[in-house]
C-alpha cells in the first residue's frame, strides 16, 4: 500500500461524526470533513514530516483533514508560486486557511508577495490568507523587525471595511498580533485602530474596538 493510501485509510479510521457536528458549530466547513481534531492530526503526522510529494497528493484528495495533514508535512522551500495560488484559492474553511499560513505559507519565499496580492482579493479565503500571514509574521518566533511589520498597518487599515466574517476576523487578528509584539508596535497599532474607528462602518468599529480592548489589557504583549 502506498503512503498516500495508508494515510487516507488512517484518517478514515479516525473519523468521528460527533466531532464533525462540533466543528460545524465553530464555523468550520464540514462538507468533506471526517471530524478529526488538529491535536490528533499533529500526532498522526509525526512519521510523515517533510514530505512535499505526499502533501500534494493529500491536498488533491479534497478531504478536509487530509488537507490539514498536507500543510503540516509539506516543505516550505519546495512550495511553488503556482501551488501557493492554487491552495489559497481552494481553501474553503477558516481553520484550514490559518493552519496553512502558520505551518507552511508564512515560511515560504512567496509569502510577502502574496500578502500584497491577496489583500484586495474578492475571494473571502484568499483575502483572509493575506491577513493570516501578517498575523503569523507578528509572532515572536518569526523574528520579524518592527519596520517589517509597520508597513502592513496601512494594508490592515485599508481592508477594515470588509464586512465578510472571515475577512474582518483575520484583519482584526493581524492588527492585534502586531500590537501585542512590543511597546513600539503597540503604539503604532493603537493609532491605526483609532484611525479605523473613524471610518465609522460596522466592520471597522468591530475590528478597532476589539483590538483596542485587547491593547488595554495589562498583559498585552504576546509571549509566543
Amino acid at each position: 500500500m502506498s503512503e498516500y493510501h495508508s494515510v487516507i485509510q488512517m484518517l478514515q479510521q479516525h473519523a468521528d461524526e460527533h466531532n464533525v457536528q462540533s466543528m460545524s458549530r465553530f464555523g468550520i466547513n464540514t462538507k468533506n470533513a471526517l471530524g478529526i481534531s488538529i491535536v490528533t492530526l499533529r500526532k498522526m503526522v509525526k512519521p510523515y514530516k517533510k514530505n512535499h510529494e505526499l502533501a500534494v497528493k493529500l491536498w488533491a484528495s479534497g478531504i478536509h483533514e487530509a488537507r490539514l495533514f498536507a500543510v503540516l508535512i509539506d516543505e516550505p522551500e519546495k512550495v511553488t508560486e503556482q501551488q501557493f495560488d492554487q491552495w489559497s484559492n481552494e481553501v474553503d474553511s477558516w481553520d484550514l486557511c490559518d493552519q496553512m499560513c502558520s505551518n507552511l505559507f508564512s515560511k515560504s519565499v512567496f509569502a510577502e508577495k502574496k500578502i500584497m496580492e491577496y489583500a484586495g482579493s474578492e475571494h473571502e479565503f484568499v483575502k483572509r490568507t493575506a491577513f493570516a500571514l501578517i498575523a503569523c509574521f507578528a509572532l515572536k518566533r518569526m523574528n520579524k523587525s518592527d519596520e517589517f511589520l509597520l508597513r502592513y498597518l496601512p494594508v490592515i487599515e485599508q481592508a477594515s471595511d470588509d464586512p465578510r466574517n472571515f475577512v474582518r476576523k483575520a484583519v482584526n487578528w493581524a492588527l492585534r498580533q502586531i500590537g501585542k509584539k512590543n511597546p513600539i508596535l503597540l503604539e503604532a497599532a493603537t493609532i491605526t485602530a483609532n484611525r479605523i474607528l473613524e471610518q465609522n462602518t460596522k466592520p471597522a468599529r468591530w475590528i478597532a474596538n476589539d483590538a483596542l480592548r485587547e491593547f488595554a489589557k495589562k498583559s498585552t504583549f504576546n509571549p509566543t
